[in-house]
């Protein structure tokens, strides 16, 4: 078990940043501009706080593909509301037990914690790019991020969630890393 809490608070935080001029700007996600990724992040909230509470349905069992998300009127308020909700979930011991269900996947409760986490760091940072802000994630959040993202001797080419790892130099901060793993590339140019 880790604690979701700090990063979900960094991403919180990243919404004071996010002029309503911005809503339409690009992020690192191709298809995605602020609104979407905003919408996105609302989604996943709700998606994964479910899935800690095992409360299966429409938020656990729908896919993420398809439409574009949609960002509601009240995002300001509801979406720190809910990312407190998601950390809050994933704070409960038996989150982590058995399995469980998001995006309409089935997978162990342990691995959808650690997804869960991947989502909020590398969307907080996608949101940071995107809206001209800087993005510090722990340490531990960004260990567990690697761990689950690194490829294995088993599947050395493996596609990170976002596309194939770009390369990245060893020597680079592990944030740059981790980013590069998940197939976004770290120098992506920002507001």
């Amino acid at each position: 078990m880790f604690d979701l809490g700090p990063t979900a608070r960094r991403v919180a935080a990243l919404l004071d940043g996010v002029g309503d001029d911005r809503l339409d700007a690009p992020t690192p996600c191709p298809d995605y501009a602020v609104r979407h990724l905003l919408g996105h992040l609302a989604g996943l909230a709700l998606a994964f706080r479910d899935a800690a509470r095992k409360d299966f349905g429409p938020t656990t069992d729908t896919s993420p593909e398809g439409a574009l998300p949609t960002l509601d009127g009240d995002w300001r308020t509801a979406l720190p509301r809910r990312l407190d909700e998601l950390a809050a979930a994933w704070r409960a011991p038996e989150a982590w037990e058995g399995t469980t269900r998001a995006g309409g996947v089935t997978l162990p409760g342990e691995v959808a914690g650690m997804v869960a986490l991947d989502e909020l760091l590398l969307h907080g940072w996608d949101l940071a790019r995107a809206s001209g802000q800087e993005y510090a994630a722990d340490e531990e959040a960004l260990r567990v991020c690697e761990a689950l993202l690194a490829p294995t001797a088993d599947s050395p080419d493996e596609r990170g969630p976002f596309g194939p790892p770009v390369k990245v130099s060893d020597g680079a901060p592990l944030l740059d890393r981790v980013v590069g793993l998940s197939g976004r590339r770290p120098d992506w140019p920002g507001a």
